[in-house]
């Protein structure tokens, strides 16, 4: 490159941060260096250091707490299907010819939403979703219909993986509930990241905006009870359903958070890295209420409402090395305040000794109470990592030892109806 240009111009591209481009200065036949190049050099090194920086961002979101077996990834494939465009109003999803996934006897469903065009654009490009209908159908889904749960994969991810994972179609079955799974494409964000820091996306757009879409059109075609449908994801999943629920309360009707971020931080991927290590204090304490003054001033008149309750359960590893637990502190105190709740002790704790032969870490849980309804149930796991709790540890951001995430949330969410 050298022998034809002294000044060769090199690009390369980062997860959300669009294109950076730095120019690489040749030293032959450059006996002086003068200011200008001095400068492009400075800005080279500059330019190199944000790309160690990104790296280290998707490097925290990556990292896995255990390896699965060469066996486990084959069994992470999706099975083939036939996909169908799902329309915004006239859904329509089919079943696969064969399906892998879940190891449950209901019908595993796949379909893709298509996604807005952008200026400019000229290949349409769409979500693609899965959704898990039980086999058996419990009397009150006759009556009412069925309720939904909205599972957010996290980073590096994918939609099976994490419901294999998680185990969440085994319990739906059992326990009488739809499960969605949308996947965030990697044409949109290379890690599969939700990009719950973007503040377009807090603010309602973005991939709020785009999520919305799908589980409405599942609603309309499926037979869904509107008052039981409910938002739980992992790490950035986690954060992309409390964004996703705040946003969209008339929607979502409580929501389950694993190892999430604080809500209203971050807006951006440098930021985002800062907020999952050490929290964002001062965001966090205007993020509520900017978002209730935004829904009072951005709405019509008509429109306008109140914020009604929204029921959380926050789960977090003490342990944790990707999402610093702060965040989890933070997360409740947002809570809190969002349901109107004063800062303090919680109403009553439960302290579970660990189970035997590591079947379970020890843990707490802190519940908030109105009445008679746990309006937000804070649990904290002595030990646990970066991991889904009571998962399956054959596929990565898992582990075997409980409790139970998936049934803890199914069992809280249960409780709650918009």
């Amino acid at each position: 490159m050298c022998d034809k240009d002294p000044y060769a111009s090199v690009q390369y591209a980062d997860a959300d941060i669009g294109i950076l481009q730095c120019t690489i200065i040749c030293r032959e036949n450059m006996p002086k260096l003068a200011p200008g190049v001095r400068l492009l050099r400075s800005l080279t090194r500059a330019a190199k250091q944000q790309k160690k920086t990104m790296v280290k961002l998707l490097d925290a979101y990556a990292t896995p707490t255990s390896t699965p077996t060469r066996t486990s990834r084959k069994s992470a494939a999706r099975a083939p299907t036939k996909r169908t465009v799902v329309q915004p109003v006239a859904a329509e999803v089919r079943r696969p010819a064969r399906a892998d996934v879940p190891a449950a006897s209901g019908t595993w469903l796949a379909g893709h939403y298509p996604l807005p065009r952008k200026p400019g654009q000229a290949v349409a490009q769409s979500m693609n979703f899965w959704l898990y209908v039980p086999q058996r159908v419990p009397d009150p889904v006759a009556r009412s219909g069925w309720p939904l749960v909205v599972m957010l994969h996290g980073c590096q991810q994918s939609a099976t993986q994490f419901a294999q994972g998680t185990r969440m179609n085994q319990l739906a079955e059992d326990k009488g509930y739809m499960v969605l799974y949308p996947e965030q494409p990697v044409n949109v964000q290379a890690q599969r990241c939700w990009r719950w820091y973007d503040r377009s996306t807090q603010h309602g757009g973005g991939d709020t905006r785009i999520l919305a879409g799908p589980i409405r059109a599942v609603c309309e075609r499926h037979g869904i009870d509107r008052r039981r449908v409910y938002a739980c994801g992992l790490s950035a999943g986690a954060g992309m359903a409390a964004t996703l629920a705040l946003n969209h309360p008339e929607l979502i009707a409580a929501v389950g958070l694993h190892s999430g971020p604080v809500f209203g931080a971050g807006h951006g991927p440098l930021g985002a890295l800062h907020v999952m290590r050490h929290g964002a204090p001062m965001q966090a304490e205007a993020a509520i209420p900017g978002l209730l003054q935004r829904r009072t001033t951005e709405a019509a008149p008509a429109m306008a409402r109140p914020m009604p309750p929204m029921p959380a359960l926050l789960i977090q590893g003490e342990d944790d090395q990707v999402v610093h637990p702060v965040n989890q502190q933070q997360l409740a105190r947002q809570w809190l305040q969002l349901n109107g709740l004063p800062p303090g002790p919680a109403t009553r704790v439960a302290v579970k000794p660990a189970g035997r032969r590591g079947s379970r870490h020890a843990h707490e849980i802190h519940d908030y109470v109105v009445g008679r309804k746990v309006l937000l149930r804070v649990v904290r796991i002595a030990g646990l990592r970066h991991a889904w709790s009571g998962g399956d540890p054959a596929y990565e951001f898992n582990t075997k030892a409980g409790p139970d995430a998936s049934r803890m949330m199914l069992e809280f969410l249960g409780r709650h109806r918009r």
